[in-house]
């Protein structure tokens, strides 16, 4: 499935990531049609063990990033995306590309922090979030929720656009 999910997830992630960068938002008329050529393809491609694969994919993605979007830090967009991804290239490469994602994500989003000038308050909110999960439990934090208009947020496609390119390469035989 690597060589086949190859252009139609980098043409999909090259128009999120754009859309993103501009909107802040990516369309369902993206997500949708790219979801469901995935499922398609894998069916076509690999029989029902090639759809269970791109479902497991759909749903790994669904729920991780899911989690993130429950607790206010992820768009609903970017956790479409994922799980889009995850229908075209499975579980086992989506986990390989949700860890680049993290590392490139966390890096852009210190190098934002620095270059705006508030590395201190992302870092003091970054702890706020981390150790203040005991008194809050899974609810959103109610200043750094995307939910909060005065929120710094960051568009997420670039990362992950990044992290699910970079995993490509890493499988690449």
């Amino acid at each position: 499935m690597h060589s086949i999910a190859w252009w139609p997830t980098l043409i999909a992630l090259v128009i999120a990531t754009v859309s993103d960068l501009r909107s802040r938002r990516i369309p369902n008329w993206l997500i949708v049609p790219f979801l469901l050529g995935g499922l398609v393809t894998s069916t076509v491609t690999r029989g029902w063990s090639g759809l269970g694969q791109s479902l497991l994919g759909l749903l790994l993605g669904l729920v991780l990033l899911g989690g993130l979007y429950w607790v206010g830090g992820m768009g609903m967009g970017d956790v479409k995306l994922c799980a889009a991804i995850g229908a075209w290239i499975g579980p086992q490469q989506l986990i390989l590309a949700l860890v680049m994602m993290g590392f490139v994500g966390g890096v852009m989003a210190l190098a934002w922090a620095i270059r705006g000038g508030f590395l201190g308050e992302s870092l003091s909110g970054a702890s706020d979030l981390i150790f203040g999960l005991p008194k809050r439990g899974l609810r959103p934090h109610d200043e750094l929720s995307l939910g909060n208009p005065a929120a710094r947020k960051m568009p997420y496609a670039p990362a992950i656009a990044i992290g699910t390119v970079l995993s490509f390469f890493a499988l690449s035989k």
